[in-house]
């Protein structure tokens, strides 16, 4: 396997193609230990160690550095791995490891992000959140149903009197659909969730004054 070109990384760092594509990253050191040198083949021996035993241990240890600052869902941390350069089997051994001591628990990251989020956003703006950070449909589902037995999921009629609030709509005042009129804010989800509760919150707030 030739190494057809070695590109600097940064001070420290080098990017490695092998057979003119892009193979892994590896430390300065590393090119001179492991006798990587340009437009040279790189010896079988030195290619498996690489791939078997360096990079997987690097990787892990990646993963367990940026869990120490916060959670990670596994797209997230699998995005991290592959900007740093990290073959795909790398990635894979590494997020074996962390998932097989559920240092990454998407259904776990889902359930603690709804209990945390759910005074402030909406059950569609938090399912929107939680698929842009990776976790599947089905463990979405799973979070939500658990939420709403322990009573810790989103209460959209109390976000949508909130929501009224701000915008000093008084539901005993004005008429039904009125706000819409000075909302800065159309078409936004909150906005929608807003509209579709209106007539609730009205009816709530007549019944409160009676």
């Amino acid at each position: 396997m030739t190494v057809t070109r070695i590109e600097e990384l940064s001070r420290s760092r080098c990017k490695i193609y092998l057979e003119d594509s892009f193979a892994f990253v590896l430390y300065k050191g590393e090119l001179r230990l492991y006798g990587v040198r340009e437009q040279e083949e790189l010896s079988e021996e030195s290619y498996r160690e690489i791939m078997q035993e360096v990079l997987p241990k690097r990787a892990t240890l990646r993963c367990m550095n940026l869990l120490q600052s916060r959670a990670y869902t596994e797209s997230k941390l699998r995005s991290k791995l592959k900007e740093g350069g990290y073959p795909q089997e790398s990635i894979d051994s590494a997020i074996a490891y962390v998932k097989s001591y559920h240092y990454v628990d998407d259904l776990q990251f889902a359930k603690d992000y709804i209990a945390n989020q759910a005074g402030k956003k909406s059950k569609r703006v938090l399912e929107r959140d939680l698929i842009a950070r990776g976790v599947s449909r089905d463990e979405i589902e799973a979070a939500f149903a658990e939420a709403a037995e322990k009573g810790d999921g989103p209460d959209e009629l109390a976000l949508a009197r909130m929501w009224l609030a701000k915008k000093r709509y008084d539901p005993a005042q004005a008429e039904p659909w009125s706000w819409r009129m000075n909302c800065n804010y159309r078409g936004t989800d909150l906005c929608r969730m807003a509209r579709n509760y209106l007539t609730s919150v009205v009816e709530l707030y007549k019944i409160e004054m009676l």
